[in-house]
């Protein structure tokens, strides 16, 4: 059995590597909640540099948490609709588009306003995007 800080590195960069995504583009975000391990993966948008919440799993440590992150990685584009959302940030003149994966359009609103004032930006348009 690898030590778990090494266990640990290893499935953040096999999660890095599937979702395509540099070490920059990818925050991993512990935090203990009600005695588990609570893991918020949040990706960073370099050309608008803007964070969204991809998904949030939960574990006994990070380890597990981790595990149910490539678990869910792995599978997530058969699972989940595509969202396309138009959205511009308070005092910015750029109209910007993101992308979200969620079960439903409540779900990808709170990936986009994760962490954030809801009032800092305005939603223009949210698109469910056909099944390819």
């Amino acid at each position: 059995m690898e030590e778990p800080r090494v266990e640990q590195a290893r499935l953040q960069r096999e999660i890095e590597n599937l979702l395509n995504l540099r070490e920059t583009e990818l925050l991993f975000d512990f935090r203990t909640v009600d005695g588990a391990e609570r893991l918020d993966l949040v990706t960073v948008n370099p050309r608008h540099r803007q964070s969204f919440l991809f998904r949030t799993e939960t574990g006994r440590d990070r380890v597990e948490a981790l595990q149910r992150m490539l678990d869910y990685v792995q599978n997530y584009r058969d699972r989940e609709s595509s969202f396309t959302i138009q959205w511009r940030a308070l005092g910015e003149p750029e109209l910007n588009t993101s992308y979200f994966r969620a079960k439903h359009i409540y779900e990808a609103l709170d990936k986009l306003t994760f962490g954030r004032d809801m009032h800092t930006i305005t939603v223009y348009s949210v698109v469910l995007n056909p099944i390819a």
